[in-house]
């Protein structure tokens, strides 16, 4: 009977090598992300060459001037979700599997990846999801015509939400990093004792 148990057991902590299949999923579309906003890119800045053009209207200009800053917006839009993907595979990687080895040497792997748990993934995971959102609505207010006055109005109530979900999120952050060194000092108290 135990070895069946230790079979069983065996087979079930082994599956979590399933995660992997998201972790390359995830890297691959991060790649993906990656190569196709640096193509766009590398367009952008063969169009804004035309904008130096005397020959070009005002009209013209102004349209092109537009179509730029909306693209530039489109490419942080798509960097950031390359970013999302790359962050969430790591992340995988690091709860399920093993640690990086290479990353706990490095000193930006204190800014990126100290995920010790899942709530840690979902913390990184959700600020860069709202910066995607931010970007959203910025690409989308750049775009907008007023045409009542209602519409400005719209437009500020957006942005103060926007900041109060910016001053939640580093809120909440502060508040956790006060949680760690709470119970970071009260673990040193217990060891005096």
């Amino acid at each position: 009977m135990k070895f069946i148990e230790s079979l069983l057991e065996g087979s079930l902590w082994n599956s979590r090598f399933v995660i992997f299949l998201a972790v390359l999923g995830s890297l691959f579309a991060s790649f993906a992300i990656f190569y196709m906003a640096t193509v766009d890119v590398v367009m952008l800045v063969q169009h804004t060459f035309h904008y130096a053009d005397a020959s070009m209207t005002d009209e013209a200009r102004k349209a092109l001037h537009d179509s730029t800053v909306s693209h530039i917006v489109e490419v942080v839009d798509g960097y950031l979700l390359a970013v999302v993907l790359l962050i969430f595979s790591l992340g995988l990687y690091e709860l399920f599997i093993s640690d990086i080895d290479q990353a706990h040497g490095s000193k930006a792997s204190s800014k990126i990846l100290v995920i010790n748990s899942l709530d840690d993934l979902k913390s990184r995971l959700a600020k860069v999801i709202l910066m995607i959102m931010i970007v959203t609505l910025f690409e989308e207010a750049i775009n907008m015509h007023v045409s009542q006055p209602i519409d400005l109005i719209y437009m500020g109530g957006s942005i103060a939400l926007i900041a109060l979900a910016l001053y939640w999120s580093h809120a909440a952050e502060g508040k956790h990093g006060e949680d760690g060194h709470e119970s970071a000092d009260e673990h040193d108290e217990g060891a005096e004792h």
